[in-house]
Formats: structure tokens, sequence, C-alpha cells
């Protein structure tokens, strides 16, 4: 493989390159998510013990979590190659079966948001992950042929933020399957010291302990955070990542002590101001805040839900007391009904 220069690449592409080589490489250099890291090495030893390749594998958990990651560690623990796509770009059978066929024995074929595989795909991935052969339609009408095409043992690791939505025929052929749950602020601590090592920075216990505190409970936030205060410690402050250079970046990049940013102050402004605290519809607030509704509702909403901030009701979001809290704002007197 030809030695490439990072310089040469644009920035979407160098940061990009950056959070590859952020990744552990092994299950043993995997901060958090332990209950799941045991399961799967219990998984993993076991398959090498019988020199066969390990069950399919599923993975479910909000965006950011590490699923990627997993399946990167599993295809290097299983000694196979993984192969990357995606459920969206899987809308027919041939594309799967173009897919499945340039397998190797023992590969890895990684499915990204796989609830979004289309259903005649997924019919043809039942028999594969099963019984390891597609069967191939030749000719059209009366005088079609199906014929089997065999394919080596591969292990399909499935990742989706949405389990509820798999239909059963599929999610029971997975062999193994792991929720993750978002991670603790020391074990995110952990991951922003460990990560900064790897881009060669100096970086202070409580800095990295303030950059675990804004992200979310997410490391793929933690990692980006820290890229971000380590831009700032080396264009405006003296290269090391302290405790004010993580605060003095964070608040230039908006990221406030609860880890909200931007959108989340917006939508948490517009329901408490424009709206006397809700409830409000998502449209409605979508259009107050200059976004489109899927994306308050997928990137805002999640983490304003869960850490109490706001909560969704049949007649639309309110905004609890912590919301009108965070702003700086008293809280109207509001009946309880709104919350129900």
């Amino acid at each position: 493989m030809d030695d490439w220069n990072v310089t040469g690449l644009d920035a979407g592409e160098t940061e990009r390159a950056q959070e590859a080589a952020l990744r552990p490489k092994h299950l043993t250099e995997f901060v958090g998510q332990t209950v799941v890291c045991n399961q799967l090495s219990l998984v993993l030893d076991a398959s090498a013990a019988r020199g066969g390749t390990p069950d399919h594998v599923l993975l479910a958990g909000p965006p950011g979590l590490g699923k990627t990651t997993l399946a990167m560690i599993i295809a290097g623990e299983a000694g196979g190659s993984l192969r990357l796509t995606s459920g969206p770009a899987i809308q027919h059978p041939g594309d799967l079966a173009a897919v499945l066929s340039s397998l190797q024995e023992g590969d890895v074929l990684f499915i990204d948001e796989i609830h979004r595989l289309a259903r005649t795909a997924e019919e043809m991935l039942y028999l594969a992950m099963e019984d390891f052969r597609v069967d191939v339609m030749v000719g059209k009408g009366p005088g079609a042929t199906s014929i089997p095409l065999p394919l080596p043992a591969f292990t399909v690791v499935g990742a989706t933020t949405r389990a509820g939505l798999l239909p059963a025929p599929l999610r029971d052929r997975f062999g193994f399957t792991a929720h993750l749950d978002y991670y603790a602020v020391p074990e995110l601590a952990q991951i922003v010291e460990n990560n900064a090592v790897k881009l060669d920075a100096r970086i202070s216990a409580d800095a990295a302990l303030e950059i675990a505190s804004r992200s979310r409970g997410t490391p793929r936030i933690a990692n980006r955070l820290l890229r971000r205060v380590q831009d700032w410690a080396q264009v405006r402050g003296t290269g090391v990542l302290d405790l004010a250079a993580a605060r003095a970046a964070l608040e230039v990049f908006e990221v406030d002590e609860s880890g909200l940013d931007r959108l989340d102050r917006a939508v948490l402004n517009a329901v408490c101001t424009r709206f006397g605290g809700g409830p409000v519809g998502l449209t409605t607030l979508a259009v107050s805040v200059g976004e489109e509704p899927e994306t308050v509702e997928t990137v805002a909403e999640p983490y304003l839900v869960r850490e109490g901030f706001l909560v969704r009701t049949p007649r639309g979001r309110v905004a609890t007391q912590a919301a009108w809290r965070h702003l700086g704002l008293e809280m109207p007197e509001m009946p309880d009904t709104l919350f129900s």
C-alpha cells in the first residue's frame, strides 16, 4: 500500500482519517460497554476455538456509541476482511447479491442502518445468513430458473439505531444481539485522554473531564470536541489542552456546560419564549428555529428529552422546569395536565 499524506486531503477527508485513527483496534482497548465487550469476547473466543466463523451479530443503540468500531474489531479478531455497506444502499436483491458474491471465507459484512434494507433484499439475506447461499433467477416468465449460488462462510454484523423496526425473521437470524448504552463521564474522560495521546496532544485530567461532561454520553462527540479544543490550543493557546483551553474552546463552538449546542438552545428558547412553554407541535417548532422537522426530531430532541429539558406529549412538546432554569427564566404556572 502506497504511503499517503494527510496534508493532501481536504478538510472532510482529514477529519475522517483522524476519526479512523482514534478507533480502538482490539476489544481490550475498547473503553466502556463492559457487558457487551465481555459477551462479544466470549462469542469470538468460542468461534476461534471451534475453528469457524463467529455468529451473526446485531448491534443496536443510538448513533456514535461505537457500532462501526465494534464491527471493525470483530473483523480483526476473526481474521477476516471487513466489507461495509448500508441498508439504504441496498434497494434491490441484485445489489445484495453483488455484495455477497464478492465475500471471501471468514469475511465480515457490516450493514449499517440494517432496518432500512428493502424487503426484497431482506428475503435474500435470510437465506444467505442461514444457509450461506443465494438463489439467482435466470430468465423471465415461465422459463425462469432458480440457480443456487453457494457462499463461503461469513459473518453479518448489523447496526441499527431503531431495533424495533427490524422484522422478527431478520432479528431472529442473529446469534448475538447487543444494545449499546450511553457512556458515563469517567469512561468518556478516559477515551478523551487515550485519544489525546493518539493525536500527539498534551491534555490535563480536568480538561478531559470537562470535555467528557459536555459530550452527551457519546464518544463520537467527545472525539469531535477534543479535536476542536486541540485546534483552539494550537491557534490561540499555548498548545497544551488544559482546563482554561477546554472551556474557552467550547465557548467558541457554543457547547455549554450541559452539552447543549446552538440548535438545542434555540429549540428550548422557542418553546419557552415564543410558545409559553408549550405544548407546541414539531412542525411549528421546526419552522420557528429555521430547521427541518426531521432535524429537530432526530438531532436535538433525543438529548433534550433524555436530560429532562423537554417532554413529548400527545399535544406537542412541553418545556420542563429544568429548561426554564437553564435559560435563566422564571417558569410560569402550568397545569399538570400539560405533561400527560
